[in-house]
């Protein structure tokens, strides 16, 4: 039997660098991209309906991203 090595990468994500600023933006960008598509779903037009669950994932890491950058700009003020 081969040994299965497991190999941890730290992975920096795009999220986690950008500005608070530019979080912001973005974060208010997926909003308003889930609300076209939830209306586009309750017509029938939306084509593919997961990217409901996408978008709302991605609002939920934009305010983990958020909610970090400023724990970070607390603990440095300290």
């Amino acid at each position: 039997m081969a040994d299965a090595k497991k190999t941890t990468k730290k992975v920096v994500k795009a999220v986690e660098v950008k500005a608070s600023g530019d979080l912001a933006k973005d974060l208010a960008t997926k909003q308003a991209d889930l609300l076209a598509s939830r209306k586009s779903h309750r017509s029938g037009e939306l084509i593919n309906p997961r990217v409901l669950g996408t978008t709302r994932k991605e609002i939920a890491r934009l305010h983990t991203a958020i909610r970090a950058a400023e724990l970070a700009k607390q603990k440095e003020s300290k």
